[in-house]
């Protein structure tokens, strides 16, 4: 059974008189990885904050696993959803670990405490992350590819299915890039969790996603395979710019190389 982890139809958002979102409809079948690319000011990042009900006032259905978002509470919802925004701020006051921790309150009452198996999931989120070893340090004195470890990690102790993700790899630097996403493609194969993520990387995407939506002035302009993207007619209509390609020596799949500047 294709069971669906998302379902938006006809999803709109305005902004007082500016219109960032119109008619917005697509699924995400659960445990599959969809990303979301376009140029800026696109409605990327609006739409992943309406998926995630940080944005209410949204019109159309948006439905989680066959529920409807708005008659969701914050606490159910995140039993199921988890939302990352572009990385940690680097002043937040808490350890590591105490941030982890943090992420297990959807899973206690108002007057539980945390138990043996909270830690024990909170334990398994850090290795599984490899930020154990630095599980006490203040998030302060992190690198931001570290905070974003740890942002995820708290993600998998919150034991959500749906993981949405705003640039999750933004500002790091190529091998905490590749950690993010060989993290994610990890957490999606071996926790069956259903990943959407928002990027600006095309060649990122090409690699990572089952299925890619490109978003133009606040409308679906694509939507289909990697392979189906990357190619030059596709994504000059996107980005209105031209691009060169060449095939990944090992995969064979089309990848972008930047231009050269005269």
């Amino acid at each position: 059974m294709n069971e669906k982890a998302i379902e938006i139809e006809n999803l709109g958002f305005a902004a007082g008189t500016k219109q960032i979102l119109e008619k917005i409809s697509f699924s995400v079948s659960c445990g599959r990885r969809l990303f979301i690319i376009g140029p800026n000011g696109a409605g990327k990042t609006t739409l992943l904050r309406c998926m995630a009900k940080i944005i209410t006032d949204y019109h159309g259905s948006v439905k989680v696993k066959d529920k409807n978002l708005k008659s969701l509470s914050h606490k159910k919802l995140a039993k199921i959803l988890v939302y990352l925004p572009q990385g940690l701020p680097s002043d937040t006051p808490f350890t590591a670990r105490q941030f982890v921790q943090m992420a297990r309150y959807p899973h206690l009452s108002p007057f539980s405490i945390k138990g043996p198996q909270d830690e024990e999931i909170v334990n398994q989120a850090m290795e599984m992350t490899q930020t154990a070893y630095f599980a006490d340090r203040i998030l302060a004195t992190l690198s931001g590819g570290e905070r974003q470890q740890v942002s995820i990690a708290a993600a998998i102790a919150q034991q959500a299915e749906i993981f949405l993700l705003d640039e999750p790899a933004t500002y790091l630097d190529y091998k905490h890039q590749r950690d993010i996403h060989s993290l994610l493609a990890k957490i999606n194969k071996t926790n069956s969790t259903t990943i959407v993520c928002v990027t600006h990387d095309l060649n990122s995407a090409a690699m990572n996603a089952d299925t890619i939506i490109a978003l133009k002035e606040g409308r679906i302009v694509f939507e289909g395979t990697p392979e189906e993207i990357m190619n030059e007619e596709t994504l000059e209509k996107i980005y209105s710019k031209k691009f060169n390609f060449v095939q990944h020596p090992v995969t064979g799949q089309k990848i972008i190389v930047p231009d050269i500047i005269e």
